[in-house]
């Protein structure tokens, strides 16, 4: 399974649709957004034939609203994913929102997807795979390009590549997740 994984547009919607039109290009079957612009940017998840998951970011309006999940932990690929703004809890977090240490520390997640940082990366850490997809924001004052990941799930191997606006590849990683204890 083929997973698009972006975040921190932040009103870009230029890059976010040019970045989603790559994802599916490369075969994405789901598209996920980590937050930050998360009322235009759903909408333009939609015109793309994908299934589309969302969160808000901390600071959104929508973050503060109930109906509204903060955090999803669901499956993909049959990996159990939890699927976050944070890779911590957060000050701004409502009363009853998962926390994503507590998901890690406790094993309840193979795989967690985060944003907020807008720095781009991929690693092990507890035994969970970490993946931050980077930001979509023309410049930003951490020195890193615009990018957006591409996740490549087969049973617990997980290839990912985290892509720049023109397709180059910035990392490329491979990991294989311990089974479930």
């Amino acid at each position: 399974m083929k997973v698009g994984v972006v975040s921190d547009s932040h009103g870009n919607l230029e890059y976010l649709r040019r970045a989603c039109r790559m994802l599916i290009e490369r075969g994405a079957e789901i598209l996920v957004h980590l937050g930050d612009e998360l009322e235009p940017d759903s909408k333009i998840l939609a015109e793309f034939p994908a299934r589309s998951i969302c969160v808000p970011g901390v600071f959104e309006k929508a973050y503060r609203d109930p109906s509204i999940p903060n955090r999803i932990l669901t499956e993909l690929g049959g990996l159990r994913v939890l699927i976050t703004h944070t890779p911590e809890s957060h000050e701004n977090d409502l009363p009853g929102d998962p926390k994503p240490e507590e998901i890690r520390r406790e094993g309840k997640a193979d795989l967690i997807l985060y944003g907020h940082t807008h720095l781009y990366d991929a690693r092990m850490e507890e035994g969970v795979l970490l993946i931050n997809p980077g930001h979509l924001k023309v410049s930003d004052k951490k020195g890193r390009p615009p990018s957006f990941a591409l996740l490549d799930i087969e049973g617990r191997r997980v290839r990912v590549e985290i892509l720049g606006m023109n397709g180059e590849v910035l990392l490329e990683r491979a990991f294989e997740l311990a089974g479930r204890g």
